[in-house]
């Protein structure tokens, strides 16, 4: 009998049956062994900081790990946090299924744990592993090949009687035809990989004019990511949340919801706070969410975590099914604040064959007790130019004071490499309250303890959200962040206070950068007795939110070994007593209205301090004559790449008029694909690099004739 027929059958029963069947068709297309003993040894494919979250797990029940990395990892912390791990080699080797078996086989691991990403949702690797002899600590990979599948995966869905969202799922990819069923649908309307996930190969026509341009692009980036370039068209929903139910399965037939998620607050397709229970969801609607999760994954035989995701529709309050990812995700550590258990722990006992922990009814007992949890993930990312992806070392990293209710899931420290080649997440940081209220103020209060200096993250951005009268209040959508952009994006001018913080710790450590004033700031000229040398010092404003081209002077006059008098535009701060503690980097002074703790970090040319919470982002820029003498270039008239990248197409040629936001170039980093538009209407000089060409951040890319013409 084939596996529609199956599902016809068993349909009109309840969802166990349906789970028999899928069990039974699995089964009998497996070779793997029906019943595990207790597993003594695992090997984790994957890397950072869910590579040390299943060690930590593993390594508190006795298990023993084996780690990998690639050359850009050699010297991560995943990679250090075992004495078994193995060098993969380059760049892409985590996906090198054949070689990750090859070495657990021979270091005697008796399952693989897959983490998320990578390979944790290949259903080949899956089957590969279970075919060698291996737990695959995850779902059967007949599972995971069905919700992999998007289309596949609405097929099991509508035939399981969860709802779905309008759409056209089928195997024609002909543009044409996808253009005619957007137009059937009606805009504006959702291009999605149907090998996709994490916001990739994912784009929105709102219009029928924009709809093949969108189709591309997307079918570009998930060819790139997933290589497959097919595509489903749904019916976008325009005042959408993203919520989620935490399902977990065993071998036994027994199915739990471990609560829901309300992923709402996205960028780029992808999420970056997740909090557990969802706000203002009725009580009736939350029970049903959770029993059509628990039908989706029993429709497929599924055992271990897995991920059910519904859009939820604000404006008639209908949910419908969007996909299931069948691995563990980001966001777990939201689930267990708010359950108590550990699922990682949970993923290994359903692996070896055990009965789930708990009953649903047990479950909801848990979660009646342990209030509102919320997760922030920490990227290495420059929310004011699109949230693009940054790299670098990290300088300084200080972390909230871990407690029963502040969690923090970090795969770097300060020394480490964020690497250009893999996803820029730092870290999580999960917090518990009684209340959401209480959760959300134990949020923002932990991101103002969280200093890190190197690359741009999206730290303050995040300290902005929690400060936003309508996340406070709950009213959350998708589309939030664009709804709410001069909300969060508008930044208040920095404090003279801050600015003579930093002046003081840079003429502490390294006088060379200030300068002699003109002779009408010396001395006793400005009200000081002679002997005493005034300083100078100038700094650009990189802070976001503020324009880069703002310029501040600080001037200086040191009156004892520790007393200056600072000068920051009209504002006078006189007697200021300071001392720099070099081996913390913080700068301590008592100004007569205050004493301040500021974090200074010199990177460069670029510094960074944290003070009260805040992080600002200063330069000291060169002097004219330096420019000079050192033959910079000035690219004022080109259009820079944002960060490390790959030229994937060029849309423009020399002598081109090109209008303001026209698309000049599509590049992609961390197999992210970003359009860089024209920031302005002008002529097209020259394009410097080409299809295919990797080039380094702040590269010029296009250049525009100064007067108007190509040169």
């Amino acid at each position: 009998m084939t596996l529609s027929a199956l599902l016809r059958t068993t349909s009109r029963l309840g969802p166990t049956a349906v789970w028999r069947a899928r069990r039974a068709a699995s089964t009998l297309s497996s070779d793997g062994p029906a019943v595990h003993k207790s597993l003594d040894s695992i090997l984790i494919a994957n890397r950072g900081e869910i590579a040390l979250r299943v060690g930590r797990t593993a390594a508190q029940h006795g298990i023993r790990v084996t780690t990998l990395y690639t050359d850009p990892d050699s010297k991560a912390q995943h990679a250090l946090s075992s004495p078994y791990a193995f060098n993969l080699g380059s760049v892409a080797a985590y996906l090198d299924g054949d070689r990750i078996i090859e070495i657990a086989k021979r270091e005697g691991c008796q399952g693989i744990h897959p983490g998320y990403g990578f390979l944790s949702e290949n259903s080949a690797f899956a089957k590969k592993c279970t075919e060698a002899g291996l737990v695959f600590i995850g779902p059967p990979w007949k599972a995971i090949e069905d919700m992999g599948d998007k289309s596949q995966s609405k097929n099991i869905m509508t035939a399981a009687g969860v709802p779905c969202v309008p759409g056209y799922h089928g195997e024609n990819q002909d543009p044409n035809f996808l253009e005619a069923e957007a137009d059937r649908i009606q805009y504006p309307v959702l291009i999605k990989a149907v090998k996709g996930g994490g916001g990739k190969g994912m784009r929105i026509a709102r219009a029928k004019a924009e709809f093949q341009a969108q189709l591309q692009s997307a079918k570009s980036e998930a060819k790139s990511s997933f290589g497959d370039d097919h595509v489903l068209v749904e019916k976008y929903i325009t005042t959408p949340r993203h919520i989620e139910v935490q399902v977990f399965a065993d071998k036994h037939g027994n199915c739990v919801a471990l609560g829901e998620r309300d992923c709402s607050i996205q960028r780029r397709h992808q999420k970056i706070l997740e909090e557990s229970p969802a706000p203002h969801l009725p009580d009736a609607t939350r029970k049903d969410i959770w029993a059509k999760a628990r039908s989706a994954a029993l429709a497929v035989g599924y055992e271990g975590a897995g991920t059910v995701e519904f859009i939820f529709d604000n404006d008639s309050g209908e949910f419908f099914f969007m996909e299931m990812n069948t691995r563990l995700q980001v966001e777990h550590p939201v689930t267990e604040m708010v359950t108590g258990q550990d699922l990682v722990h949970w993923q290994i006992k359903v692996a070896e064959g055990a009965h789930l922990p708990l009953t649903q009814d047990e479950v909801e007992a848990y979660m009646a007790t342990r209030g509102h949890a919320i997760e922030a993930r920490i990227y290495a990312e420059n929310p004011n130019q699109g949230f693009i992806p940054d790299s670098g070392t990290l300088l300084h990293v200080r972390t909230p004071a871990a407690t029963e209710d502040v969690r923090i899931d970090a795969g770097f420290v300060a020394g480490d490499e964020v690497s250009a080649h893999y996803d820029p997440m730092i870290a999580k940081l999960i917090v518990r309250g009684a209340t959401r209220e209480e959760a959300i103020r134990k949020l923002a209060a932990a991101l103002e303890e969280y200093e890190i200096a190197g690359p741009i993250t999206n730290i303050e951005f995040l300290k902005t959200i929690c400060r936003s009268p309508d996340f406070i209040s709950g009213d959350v959508e998708t589309g939030y962040i664009d709804k709410h952009r001069e909300e969060l994006f508008t930044r208040k001018a920095i404090d003279p206070e801050v600015l003579a913080q930093v002046a003081l710790a840079c003429l502490q450590r390294d006088s060379s950068l200030a300068s002699r004033p003109p002779a009408s700031v010396e001395g006793s000229a400005i009200g000081f007795g002679p002997g005493y040398q005034a300083h100078q010092i100038s700094f650009a404003d990189l802070t976001p939110g503020v324009e880069t081209d703002s310029q501040h002077d600080v001037r200086i006059l040191q009156t004892g070994d520790h007393t200056y008098n600072v000068t920051v535009r009209d504002q006078v701060f006189e007697q200021v007593v300071s001392h720099d503690n070099l081996n913390s980097n913080v700068v301590t002074s008592f100004f007569p209205h205050t004493r301040l703790d500021t974090t200074v970090i010199r990177d460069g040319d670029t510094i960074i301090a944290f003070q009260q919470g805040t992080q600002y982002r200063l330069t000291v820029p060169p002097a004219k004559w330096m420019e000079k003498a050192l033959g910079m270039k000035d690219v004022k008239n080109s259009v820079l790449a944002p960060m490390p990248c790959k030229v994937l197409r060029v849309e423009v040629a020399a002598g081109d008029t090109v209008e303001k936001d026209q698309p000049l170039v599509v590049i992609e980093s961390m197999k992210m694909e970003t359009v860089i538009r024209s920031p302005h209407r002008g002529v097209i000089a020259k394009v410097v690099h080409q299809k295919g060409d990797q080039c380094k951040s702040g590269t010029p890319l296009v250049e525009f004739a100064e007067d108007g013409s190509s040169g």
